[in-house]
């Protein structure tokens, strides 16, 4: 499972910085892990705690460097994380896919998310154990998915742009087997 973790650490307001990405190789292929660290700013804390669903957005790319043509994209990943709050039972929810976990705090729910853990990307046969691949990773807020009335007003405001430059490193397959 795949989330990402804030800390107490400096970052510049609407960005958020991937630390420590790498592959590991697995029975099935090869899972995807970093820590994430963000602002999650006043708005973002007052819009999830009135109900609003935000939707977080971890993209994944592998490809193989071509001198004839542009790059090859070899394998093209996204995962959606949804972060909820149910006043009824006054617990934050953290969601993806069918899977969700139940926090009393955000911050609780902020450090699961803010840790990306054996998220599965590239499988075996996907990949050539002779070739060097460029792998990328971004994390963002998805404004798109959000109610329109909020995408309208969230578009010209700088509080909810959230996201992180794409994280690009070299990655050989016969290196991590």
């Amino acid at each position: 499972m795949f989330f990402f973790t804030a800390a107490a650490q400096a970052v510049a307001p609407g960005e958020i910085e991937l630390r420590n990405p790498q592959l590991s190789a697995t029975d099935e292929g090869w899972s995807a892990s970093a820590d994430c660290v963000f602002d999650f700013n006043p708005r973002l804390e007052e819009a999830v705690t009135r109900g609003v669903v935000l939707y977080f957005v971890a993209d994944f790319e592998l490809s193989r460097a071509r001198w004839y043509w542009l790059d090859e994209r070899v394998v093209s990943r996204s995962q959606t994380f949804r972060l909820s709050y149910h006043a009824l039972t006054r617990q934050y929810w953290l969601s993806t896919g069918a899977l969700h976990q139940n926090f009393a705090t955000l911050d609780e729910a902020l450090r699961m998310l803010s840790r990306l853990r054996n998220w599965q990307v590239i499988d075996r046969n996907s990949v050539r154990s002779d070739e060097t691949y460029l792998a990328s990773l971004r994390i963002r807020l998805d404004l798109s998915q959000m109610p329109k009335t909020f995408q309208v007003s969230a578009l010209a405001n700088r509080d909810w742009s959230l996201a992180s430059d794409w994280v690009r490193w070299s990655f050989s397959p016969a290196d991590t087997r």
